[in-house]
Order: C-alpha cells, then structure tokens, then sequence
C-alpha cells in the first residue's frame, strides 16, 4: 500500500536505524570488554531454554510490587512481540499483498495477539505513568542525602518520560493503523479491539482512510526507527542486555562466591577496583541492563536503616557516567573519575553487610554486592583505607587465626566437662565439624556449639573436631576486602583439611559453610558441607534422634543471609523446628527474601554506619511482632547480633539457636 517514494524513503531509514544501532552497540561492546576478565561462551548452550523462559514469563519482576510488575510484563510482552509486529508490518509495506504468515489460523491467532497486546501495552504504559509522575511512590527514587549525579536524578524522568511518549506513540499509531485498514477492507474478527475503534472511520470517505492508514503507519514505523539509537543511551536498554546478562554470567556455586586474586602475578598492578574498568566486565554490563527500578534498593538493610548506600544508585550513577565518558573509555583511556567519586562513597562502601539481598531480588541478574566488595578490596589492598576497628579483626585472624584474638590454645575451653573428640583422638572420623570461631569463642555462641555436642553424642554420631588446629575460614577478612588476608588462611586451611580428608564436614556457621564449600575449591579445597540444621535433619529422619516436643511454644526462624538466600538452605531448618512440635510462625520477610541480622560483611568488627536505626534492632522489632515466644536461628552472627538487640529492649523473646532447640526436645529415654 506504500508508494514507490514511501518504499524507497522507508528502506533509507532502516539502513540508517540499522547503522546506528551496529554502531553503538559495537561502542557498547568495546566499553564492556574493558573490564576484567573474559566470557565464557560455553554456559550459554545449557542456559538457553532457561533464559527464553525467565524472559518470557518475566518471573524474576513478579517477586516485588505484583501489581506494577503486571502492568510492566504487559509492555514487555508487547514488545517481545512487537518484533514480529514491526518486522511484518515493514514487509507488508515494502511487498503490497504479501502475508507473512499467509491467511489461515496461524495468520489469525498473530492478529489477535497483536491486538490484545496493543491494548495490553497501552493500559500498562498509561498506569506506569500515573504512577511515576502523579503518585511518585518513594520507592522510585532514592534520598538526597544519596549520591546521585545530578545527571542522573534530571535524566530518570526525562527518559521516563521519553520512553513513555514512545511507546503511546508507536503502539497506539500501529493499533489506530490497524483499526483504519479494517475501515479499508472490512471488519476483521480477530482484531475485535481494532475493529471497536474502526467504526469511528467508516463514515469516512476512501481517500480519509487511505491517508489516516498512511499517516499511521509512518508514526508508528517511524517512531520505532528513530528511537533505536535513543534506545541504546537509554535505560529501556535493558529489552536487551537482560537477557544477554542472564546468558552469560559467570558460572557460579553460589551468588555470594567471590572471584579470587591471583598474588604471584607480579604483572598485575591492580588488585580491587578504583576506576570503572577495574570491575569484572559483567559489573561493568549490569550498568546497561539497570531498570533503575531501586528493587535492590527497597531490600537493602543498610538503605532501610537510613545509612547512604544505595545499591541501585550506585548502579544508575555508572551507567550515566558510561553514557557520558564513554567514548574515552572506548578508545582505551583511564577513567578521570575513581569509583568513590561518582558512583558510591566510601562511607556507602562500608556500610554493606554483603547480604546479598541486591543480587537476589534484581530482576535483570545484576550483582551490586560485587561492585562493593570489589572496591573495598581496591581500598584496603591499594589504598590501606579501611575503618580502624577492622585492623583489630584483622591483626586477630594473621596472629591467633581468629578475629576474636583468643589464643588457639583456648579453642576447645569451650567442650570442657562433654565429650568432644579431636580428629588426633578419632582420626576415622565420618563427620568433621568444623566449629567455627564464635562457637568456639564467644560466650554466647559457645551454648550452641554445646548444644550440638550433646546432639550428635546423643545419636552416636561419629564425628570429631579440629580442636587448636582449627582457625578462622577468613569470610570476615575477604568481605572486608582484605583479599591477601583471607588468601593466606584459605591456603592454610585447604592444606590442613586436604590432609584430613573429611567425608563429609558440618558446620553450625552459614559463613564457615559458605566459605568452605563454595570458596575453597578455587584453592584446592573440595569438600561436601552441611549445615548443622540439615545434619539435625538427617539423624531425625534416620531414626537416630527423637523429639519429645514437651517444650511446646510458638516460635519465629530469622533466616540467616548465608543460609537461606546465599545458599539455598530454607527447607531443613523449618522441618526441624516442626520436628519439636512447636508452632512455627514465619516472619514477614523470610526465605530468600530474608533481612539481614547486620552482622555480614564484616560489619560484626567495627561500628555500624550512621542512620536512624540499627540493622538488628530493625529485625528484632520485626521478629517480636510476629507475637512468638521465641525466635530461632541457624548462625552464631545472628546470635550475637540479635540478642544485641533484645538486650536493648524489655522484651521477654527468648533467642534460640536450632541446637539449643532441639537439645532442650531430645527425648532422653530413647
């Protein structure tokens, strides 16, 4: 239906829209392969089924704010199938009569998916714009007392806006386009939205449809092909590198396993991130996928306890500044600005617990936590910049193994008058437990690690312990950014443990668990861990312990960061506490959306960062409103933390370990 002038004008145009988009995305790619590292390919295969579906379904938005997510999912799939949409519509411009997919069902159903998603995208874009610029809920934007540039914080919404106007404008013109070639040639049952609105043009004359077919088929191509080199500037980016990130990512056991340095490199001058390109090339696409929709933000601890890091400005702040400095970093100079210039301060820096709530709730698989723990490194390797409450922790792990500095002739003080046999004493051991510093320290952790004695020599467990061999995992030093400490220890340990040769190891700490099975293999260091409540689990099942449940309560389980979402173990603890008999009430955010106790991170060691409350207090308050008379944990941070907490209260909740738990149900006669 194009005229010979329209055709040529129409071709002149993709060509253009199609060299621009090869080109910014050539610089895009250039900017990326500036980072760290190298992609392998070779994931890609095994994750492509998985990848099609996450981004077709669009499962990862629907985990926070249902209803805006819907609206959202109702543009994305309009667009996924805009694709075909626009490609169909050009063809059929370009090739008078030609039908795509001929005349028969399949024809049918395309049109009607076109048309219900018009609509559907529609209603969706006219929601979202209520909501972004009448409603302005605060979980769009962030506080001012957050760093972002002013660039970014006058560029959201001018980009919103853009985008919004785009999409009326390209949707609607194709759906009203429609609705006048159904005037031309007749109602179409299959369009019955189209055919709606088309009974507004058939009082018009021939040559009025004719022109308003024309005139909205040029806004609705048109648009689309001058939009395509905004797009790629813009954050709608994300159409694209989502998918992209979520295909490529680096390989991983778990989303909390950190890349390791390598030492003995002596042509390796860098170690951490300063500037932008000393990230890991994936940190560096995350900029592009952002939505800067500031989920992470909403889930983090450190921002809900009003301190200045927020994960998703930290984001949004360096995708602006790619889009800014670009062409330098393009052509392979140094960034003019370090990273705690533009895109988080250094007091942002310290306040993270490494929870990994960021990375968990990101709906495009960005991993802010990395940027964070990647800078502290660059600070504490590069700069000798860190908190002083750090060096004591630090100096405790290189003299005592411990952060604790107690003595590691001290370390069994804690099994006095039970049974506890070392590996010397039992070197057939089936089970290493791996006690862990605080267990083996603290006063207060010290009940738990007695506890679990008396579990496992109550079910005849074969187990021994490392006893003053023992030293700290290094979790602390290495999300503190003290990569050489924690290298050292890990070396250390691996050695150790690779002359033991345990079958299997537990451990009552998520961090000891977390660094053992998913960090110490890049050192040498495979083995099979469990956590305590899982070994509890398994010795219930086996028949080899049984709970009386004569201490019937209601009780609430806080799930440890490093258990339950760094690790997936959400399940055993839970069958646990029911084995007790006791009624289990969940805490509002729990599972894989769990809040922090505060401790992680390192954050255990030194001051909390200012803001209007305390990360533990903030989570205690939320454990009491649940009404339980108890609330249980699975990890001696969380202990510590949380106990902090009640202490600053008048509250009667009793703070539990698992262990502790369970110890106090055994049924004695069995």
């Amino acid at each position: 239906m194009l005229t010979t002038i329209e055709k040529i004008l129409l071709i002149a145009a993709i060509l253009l829209a199609g060299y621009a988009f090869i080109r910014i995305s050539l610089r895009i790619i250039r900017i990326v392969a500036r980072g760290n590292g190298n992609v392998d390919f070779s994931v890609i295969p095994p994750r492509l089924l998985s990848v099609i579906g996450k981004t077709i379904s669009f499962q990862p938005v629907f985990r926070l704010r249902i209803l805006p997510s819907l609206f959202h999912a109702f543009i994305g799939w309009a667009f996924i199938f805009y694709l075909l949409v626009n490609l169909f519509d050009i063809l059929e411009g370009l090739f008078s009569g030609i039908e795509p997919l001929g005349s028969g069902t399949l024809s049918n159903l395309y049109r009607l998916a076109a048309d219900v998603l018009s609509v559907a995208a529609l209603v969706g874009m006219l929601a979202l714009i209520v909501r972004r610029f009448i409603l302005r809920p605060e979980t769009l934007s962030t506080r001012s007392d957050i760093l972002l540039s002013d660039k970014a914080r006058k560029g959201i919404l001018r980009d919103s806006a853009i985008v919004a106007g785009f999409i009326l404008l390209h949707v609607g013109s194709r759906f009203l386009g429609q609705s006048f070639s159904i005037a031309l040639h007749g109602a179409d049952p299959w369009q019955p939205f189209a055919n709606m609105v088309a009974n507004l043009w058939v009082g018009m004359s021939l040559t009025s449809q004719t022109i308003g077919w024309h005139l909205f088929f040029w806004l609705a191509i048109g648009s689309i092909l001058l939009f395509v080199p905004y797009f790629l500037y813009s954050k709608h980016l994300h159409l694209i590198v989502a998918p992209i990130n979520f295909l490529i990512q680096p390989e991983r056991r778990s989303m909390g396993e950190l890349d390791t340095l390598d030492f003995d490199d002596e042509s390796i001058d860098q170690f951490g991130a300063t500037y932008i390109e000393d990230l890991d090339w994936k940190l560096i696409l995350d900029s592009y996928a952002c939505i800067m929709c500031y989920r992470c933000q909403e889930v983090c601890p450190a921002y809900n306890t009003g301190k200045v890091l927020s994960p998703a400005a930290m984001e949004i702040n360096k995708r602006y500044y790619l889009n800014g400095e670009g062409a330098s970093l393009e052509s392979g100079e140094r960034s003019k600005k370090p990273l705690t210039e533009f895109a988080i301060t250094a007091e942002a820096i310290w306040a993270c617990t490494a929870c990994g709530a960021c990375t968990d709730i990101c709906p495009v698989g960005n991993e802010p936590m990395r940027d964070i723990l990647n800078i502290r490194r660059a600070l504490v390797l590069m700069e000798n910049d860190f908190p002083e409450p750090l060096q004591t922790a630090f100096r405790g792990m290189e003299r005592t193994l411990n952060p604790w500095n107690v003595s590691p002739a001290e370390r069994m003080k804690w099994a006095e008058g039970i049974e506890v046999p070392t590996i010397d004493q039992n070197p057939e051991a089936e089970i290493l437990w791996w006690v862990g510093c605080a267990p083996a320290t603290d006063a207060r952790a010290q009940k738990t690690a007695r506890a679990f004695a008396e579990i496992l020599n109550h079910a005849q467990v074969n187990y021994a312990v490392l006893g003053k061999d023992e030293g700290c995992t290094g979790d602390s030093a290495r999300r503190a950014g003290n990569e050489f400490l924690f290298n050292e220890m890990a070396l250390a340990n691996v050695e150790l443990l690779n002359e033991v040769n345990p079958s299997r190891i537990v451990t009552t700490c998520p961090h000891c668990l977390h660094t053992l099975s998913n960090e110490y293999p890049a050192f040498g260091g495979e083995y099979e861990v469990v956590h305590h409540s899982q070994l509890i689990d398994e010795l219930i099942n086996q028949g080899r312990l049984t709970l009386t449940g004569v201490n019937r309560q209601t009780l609430t389980f806080h799930d440890p960061c490093y258990l339950g979402r760094q690790n997936d173990i959400l399940i055993e603890p839970r069958q646990v506490l029911n084995h007790t008999q006791a009624n289990l009430i969940e805490l509002p955010r729990n599972g894989n959306k769990s809040f922090c106790c505060g401790a992680g991170g390192a954050q255990m060691w030194k001051e909390e960062a200012e803001g209007n409350e305390r990360v533990n207090a903030n989570r205690f308050q939320e454990a009491e409103s649940t009404g339980a008379e108890t609330l249980a944990v699975g990890c001696p941070f969380c202990m510590v933390m949380l106990n902090d907490a009640k202490n600053d209260t008048s509250s009667d909740m009793e703070v539990l370990d698992i262990a502790e738990i369970v110890a106090q149900s055994i049924d004695k006669s069995s």
